[in-house]
């Protein structure tokens, strides 16, 4: 059986995972606390699990590869779409630290709640869930960092608007995954990265 240690290894070794603070992130956060049967045998295996309503807690080499793409930082704003069981915004949480602070954004209802309750397992103050409406993100709000965790079909504008200057969002589209930098003149920088499979993203 694949142990929690077993699979930090795994990211680590095979170069998923090498940012100290994601390190010690994926260290703290337990994936078997995200999941709605944590005593199944393959919680710490290295490919998606389903939560219910069609949604899956993702696998944890992506969730590791997004999160070394979005470079989260200590004291950061950041927006978490798609948050579904509530794993991802743990983990940026627990980076983010005292100073910094995480929002969640779900759709179905039911897994707002859930990961509600998955974050309180750790006790944080500075990360909370929020019903996703049909729109993308929050109008009028800036982010240091901004990650979406389903695939869009087109790649999201209305995101970039919320990107502070110096901000990166990492999105699925499609079968890539963008990491897009907001440089000083307002204008994106893009780097793609091909062949990821994702829910989609729905919004409308």
């Amino acid at each position: 059986m694949v142990s929690k240690s077993d699979l930090l290894s795994h990211l680590i070794n095979t170069e998923a995972l090498y940012s100290d603070n994601l390190i010690e992130a994926f260290r703290n956060i337990d994936r078997a606390d995200f999941i709605d049967n944590s005593t199944i045998l393959d919680v710490y295996e290295d490919y998606p699990l389903p939560i219910g309503y069609g949604q899956t807690i993702s696998q944890p080499t992506t969730v590791a590869m997004m999160l070394e793409m979005l470079e989260p930082k200590s004291g950061q704003k950041i927006l978490d779409i798609g948050s579904g069981s509530g794993w991802t915004t743990a983990l940026l949480a627990f980076i983010v630290g005292d100073e910094g602070f995480v929002t969640g954004m779900e759709r179905v209802p039911q897994l707002v709640e859930f990961g509600k309750t998955n974050l309180e397992k750790y006790g944080f103050k500075n990360a909370k869930i929020n019903q996703a409406a049909n729109r993308l993100g929050i109008e009028g709000e800036k982010f240091d960092r901004i990650l979406v965790s389903a695939a869009a079909e087109e790649f999201p504008y209305e995101l970039s608007a919320q990107l502070k200057t110096g901000g990166k969002l990492v999105v699925p589209v499609k079968n890539s995954i963008y990491e897009i930098t907001k440089k000083e003149n307002g204008e994106l920088e893009a780097l793609e990265h091909y062949g990821f499979t994702f829910v989609p993203l729905i919004y409308t």
